[in-house]
């Protein structure tokens, strides 16, 4: 949470044994969402391993290919030149963070004594190590083949996960107003909330891409994608259609590309591609493509049952507050339901794997950088992480607990008229989370309705603190 707040690697520190492996769905999550992290293990010395000693297992590759590096370091002895370390620490920086963020592994055997018998001062420190990492910019000639290629001819941009820069935003949505195309974008792409244009968004995408027809009617001749992959099946399909240009947008080394359909990647950061784009001055789509969007999104259904309190929360959250959404249904009733507005507010989610791990403690993570923040996860995601409200002491941050008798996401599901449905899919749990709150001294409230929730959650927020809100639907 600290280091998705903040794009700083941050530092692991961990005992041998079992407790570097309890990183492991952090680990992965880093590695699939493109977080930095320096693990540190400490480890039992070599004439240990192997034969039965207390607290020790085999560390070496213990995340396998899930680390960008992994650094096996020797048993420290007297003469060691601590300049090594910190140029260790500087190159296990630089890989974390580029050319593709992520995990890094380092492990540390010790022997016995663990504390020196006398304590030397440091040796002077050398300067900062620096260094410096290029700027992709998109090749001009590339930018110049595809502006060609899109010029006059109906498309759409498709805005995923983004890691957001100054200007990116505003790149975006004036590129879209160049093109004359609507922006699909997902919550976490932190476009739907701001004072920036929002005129060519389209947010209630997966209401509408519902219907085939619909869909059918829309198909695009070019596609731009920023960000990560979609999170909605509706949205997936709709991107697997056979369009001349599929053009994906990726700064880091990975392939973002389920569908097989990408035709360009462009390995360059997105506020540069958009820059680029913008100069090079395509021609607009005809002047129908947008108004069929703009039109189908004005009459879009309403959203699903039991969505109410997605509008309530956005309502209430304060300008500029870090919202935190958990996996499975939380994510897509926020997609479906939250519409837009010009209230800025900072969207996170834990969508690299895509897990119910850790979203407490993600959360409270980014609360440590923003100050505050407002959570919102399903029972089953609150279940497998309760020791993460140890973390919520002194915080202010707001945890609603969605209390809908475990996985409801499965009720959308075919798997739904399945005889085993309910012990072998949605997994109903006998939990509340009142004394899960009081054991960490934390506020409780339950609601089961949205009124009970506004009130809740404002009073909540204006008390500040650590909060836990059970709302309870179904």
């Amino acid at each position: 949470g600290v280091t998705k707040a903040s794009r700083r690697p941050v530092l692991l520190l961990a005992t041998s044994g079992t407790a570097p492996a309890n990183w492991l769905p952090a680990i992965v999550e880093a590695s699939q969402a493109g977080v930095p992290l320096v693990a540190i293990s400490a480890d039992r010395p070599p004439e240990l391993q192997g034969c039965g000693a207390n607290q020790t297992i085999d560390q070496r590759a213990l995340f396998g290919t899930h680390v960008r590096a992994s650094h096996l370091l020797g048993t420290p002895d007297d003469g060691f030149d601590p300049a090594y370390l910190r140029h260790l620490a500087a190159r296990a920086c630089e890989q974390a963070c580029w050319p593709h963020p992520g995990p890094v592994h380092i492990n540390q055997p010790f022997r016995e004594p663990l504390l020196p018998a006398v304590v030397t001062p440091a040796p002077c420190s050398p300067a900062t190590i620096v260094v410096s990492r290029p700027e992709l910019r998109p090749h001009v000639g590339d930018i110049r083949a595809l502006a060609q290629a899109i010029s006059g001819r109906p498309g759409i941009i498709v805005c995923g996960e983004l890691a957001m820069e100054i200007g990116l935003a505003e790149a975006l949505t004036a590129l879209a107003v160049r093109l004359d195309c609507p922006i699909l974008a997902e919550p976490l792409s932190n476009l739907r909330f701001g004072p920036h244009d929002r005129s060519h968004l389209c947010v209630r995408y997966n209401r509408w891409l519902a219907d085939p027809q619909a869909a059918n009617t829309r198909r695009p001749k070019w596609i731009l994608r920023f960000g990560s992959f979609p999170v909605t099946r509706n949205l997936q399909n709709y991107l697997a259609c056979d369009s001349a240009i599929h053009a994906l947008v990726e700064p880091w080394p990975r392939w973002s590309d389920p569908a097989h359909r990408l035709s360009h990647v462009l390995r360059a950061e997105p506020l540069a591609v958009c820059q680029a784009l913008l100069a090079a001055a395509p021609a607009a789509a005809p002047a129908s493509w947008l108004a069929g969007f703009m039109e189908i999104e004005a009459t879009a259904a309403a959203p699903g049952t039991n969505t109410g309190h997605i509008a309530v929360l956005l309502d209430e959250l304060p300008a500029n507050t870090p919202l935190f959404v958990g996996n499975s249904l939380a994510i897509r009733q926020l997609d479906s339901a939250s519409g837009t507005s010009k209230k800025p507010l900072v969207f996170y989610g834990n969508r690299g794997a895509s897990g119910i791990d850790g979203n407490i403690s993600t959360a409270l993570g980014i609360a440590a950088v923003h100050g505050r923040v407002v959570a919102l996860l399903g029972d089953l995601t609150c279940q497998h992480d309760l020791g993460g409200l140890a973390l919520a002491q002194g915080r202010d941050a707001v945890i609603v607990a969605v209390n809908n008798q475990g996985g409801g996401i499965f009720d959308l599901l075919p798997q739904a008229a399945l005889p085993e449905f309910e012990q072998g899919w949605r997994t109903p749990q006998k939990i509340g989370f009142a004394h899960a709150a009081a054991t960490f001294g934390l506020g409780y409230v339950m609601a089961d309705n949205d009124d009970e929730f506004r009130s809740a959650l404002r009073q909540a927020i204006h008390d500040g603190g650590p909060h836990v809100i059970e709302l309870v639907i179904g």
